[in-house]
């Protein structure tokens, strides 16, 4: 099965030794993020440093000022973590390597983005707003994300994409020092909870015959319980339990019709971009309701769209089973596996994951993350690549 390690630009940047030790791994290919959300890194490896902090979302390398001039939703520069052309720097580098480079470009996620124009956020039935989250139902922010996803995705020597958060972002965030864990909001409390209020999406539900006003009121009501301890788990039954079956379907309609026509109008704008036969993929998961990295999508539709999805795998191969059941000839059905035991991931049974993954319909494998893992996480994977 093909591989392809997910690496940050600064992994190589500054470490000449990088690029061949991530040849090395087995893997034939590198996902290499272009566009990224703020993190703070750990850099076991490198002889210049062990902590990167990227401060904000940001692009890795000059954005097209032809593109964005004059529009008020644009990208961030990187700052010192990735100055100038990070990813054409370290792109170069590992393309040296024998590896083929593919963008990581994420969208829908951008802390930065929120608090410069707090009205792109999501905002809640409570009215409480998620800067993190750009709803992607506002004409303005999608113009943003079609616009960064062609940018980002079509870097000079790269051979494909990967679009990540190209949905619906909703409460669950991993944000710095979260504080959000003390009531178990369970599948149906999470959906309630990411449910935007933001007058354009207030116009969509009241276009599917519903009072935006009396919604929220309404799943404010449904919440009350879980606050107190009720469960609200039970999937899209509970979700339809807590809301009631009608208004929950409305709700979804709308944010399914929000999310499939900005993944369609996204793809278009990277293939209008790319040279033929560019790869684009999304990161994605098969429960078409579900918001955040991993966007909900409807598995026929987006392999009709798209080249193929990365499918998060780390705690099994089963999200697998719904696109593999399309049965859509030569479509990449990518199963991620976290190899960083550190973050939960099984670096020694990466062989064994593997071809359970092959086995529920995997094409290929992604492995999270080159530059994150150990030295004994990174010696696991090249002893499962070699093994499969």
């Amino acid at each position: 099965m093909k591989a392809s390690a997910f690496v940050y630009p600064w992994d190589v940047i500054g470490d000449p030794e990088a690029p061949a030790r991530i040849a090395a791994l087995g893997t034939a290919q590198v996902t290499l993020a272009s566009a990224y959300h703020s993190t703070r890194a750990l850099t076991p490896r490198h002889p210049r440093h062990r902590i990167v902090t990227a401060e904000h979302a940001a692009v890795l390398y000059p954005m097209g000022e032809d593109r964005w001039a004059g529009r008020a939703l644009r990208p961030y520069a990187a700052g010192d973590w990735a100055p100038g052309d990070a990813f054409g720097e370290a792109g170069a580098a590992l393309a040296d390597a024998g590896l083929e480079v593919h963008t990581w470009v994420v969208l829908a996620h951008n802390s930065r983005l929120g608090a410069d124009h707090p009205d792109t956020s999501v905002v809640n039935a409570y009215g409480d707003r998620y800067p993190w989250a750009p709803c992607i139902a506002r004409p303005a922010t999608r113009a943003y994300l079609t616009g960064l996803a062609a940018e980002a995705a079509v870097r000079p020597g790269a051979r494909g994409t990967e679009l990540e958060s190209l949905g619906w972002y909703g409460l669950a965030h991993l944000h710095a020092h979260d504080k959000t864990a003390g009531v178990g909001l369970g599948d149906a409390g999470q959906y309630l909870m990411s449910l935007c209020f933001c007058p354009v999406c207030r116009d969509g539900y009241g276009d599917r015959g519903l009072d935006a006003d009396a919604l929220a009121a309404s799943v404010r009501t449904a919440l009350e319980p879980v606050w107190r301890g009720a469960p609200s788990d039970g999937g899209w039954a509970g979700v339809g339990k807590l809301l009631g079956e009608a208004t929950a379907d409305a709700t979804r309609a709308w944010r399914e019709e929000v999310a499939r026509t900005l993944q369609e109008a996204a793809v278009a704008a990277v293939r209008q971009a790319a040279p033929e036969g560019f790869q684009v993929l999304l990161h994605a998961d098969p429960v078409s309701y579900h918001c955040g990295a991993n966007a909900g999508v409807d598995p026929a539709h987006i392999l009709s769209v798209a080249d193929g999805v990365v499918v998060p795998c780390t705690s099994g191969a089963a999200p697998l089973t719904p696109f593999a059941r399309e049965g859509r000839e030569g479509a990449v059905l990518a199963a991620n596996l976290t190899v960083v035991s550190g973050m939960g991931g099984s670096p020694a049974t990466l062989a064994a994951d593997a071809t359970e993954a092959r086995r529920l319909g995997a094409t290929e494998l992604r492995l999270y993350h080159a530059g994150l893992a150990s030295d004994a996480d990174l010696e696991a994977v090249r002893a499962g690549l070699a093994a499969l």
